[in-house]
């Protein structure tokens, strides 16, 4: 009995053509791609997703091992293609942390900063908060299972073997970032209104009252008012960004 094992080459190819795309992808996701997670833990959630994957699109992946050549061209375009779809979740979290400063700034917590776990560098507190809850919420609200879909519709919208376009990548990932601005400052209105009310209130208080130290007064008031603030609209805040991130997977997912 022969047992023919000559379509192990090109499954195994096609197998890593596949790895390269989704495991780009897991590295720059929030929350599975930081530092401090195990490399063991994303590496295997990585070969897991590509388990998946790699049957419903085996097909699509024609190649030729008569040369080295069309193979690491393939996979140049699949570590791409990765890159973008990772990048585009991340910049969409990244709102949070731009809310944050903004919320920091307006209470007078801008000095206090500590390590973001998202990002592996110094951030204030706040945004580090947000950003951690943000990343909570996401597989709270099963938004992930989207980001899998997006995975696998990637395949109708980044065909293998096609590059993607430069200009219509960077209009994407402009149309991205402003979106994100946006719904940062969305998020963080209430406080910019909270802040210019406060400080004019002190503005009018130090006219009035020349001999009162207005800034020992105001800033410990303005962290305790702006805390209850928060605790006010942080359901409707995380709600928006929530929202604005399922818009975003759902642009990558256009199928669902």
């Amino acid at each position: 009995m022969q047992i023919n094992i000559s379509f192990l080459p090109v499954l195994a190819a096609a197998f890593m053509l596949t790895f390269a795309r989704v495991g780009t992808m897991v590295m720059l996701m929030p929350g599975i791609g930081e530092s401090n997670m195990p490399s063991r833990v994303r590496l295997t959630i990585a070969l897991a997703l590509t388990a998946i994957i790699m049957p419903l699109h085996q097909n699509a992946y024609n190649v030729t091992l008569t040369s080295f050549g069309p193979v690491l061209q393939l996979l140049f375009q699949e570590i791409i293609i990765g890159v973008v779809l990772g990048l585009t979740v991340r910049l969409a979290i990244s709102a949070l942390q731009t809310a944050g400063v903004v919320v920091a700034q307006q209470l007078g917590l801008g000095f206090a900063t500590s390590v973001d776990p998202t990002q592996n560098q110094q951030g204030v507190m706040i945004g580090n908060f947000l950003a951690v809850l943000g990343v909570a919420l996401i597989f709270a609200t099963d938004l992930h299972h989207l980001v899998i879909a997006a995975l696998n519709d990637s395949y109708a919208i980044f065909a293998p073997g096609e590059m993607p376009l430069t200009g219509d990548v960077a209009q994407h990932f402009t149309r991205v970032v402003a979106t994100s601005f946006r719904i940062a400052i969305q998020i963080s209105a209430p406080f910019l209104v909270f802040g210019l009310v406060f400080n004019l209130g002190l503005g009018i208080l130090a006219r009035l009252m020349p001999q009162m130290q207005v800034f020992f007064i105001g800033l410990p008031l303005s962290i305790l008012l702006g805390f209850l603030l928060l605790l006010l609209v942080l359901a409707a805040m995380m709600g928006t960004f929530t929202g604005y991130v399922e818009n975003v997977l759902l642009e990558l997912a256009p199928r669902r």
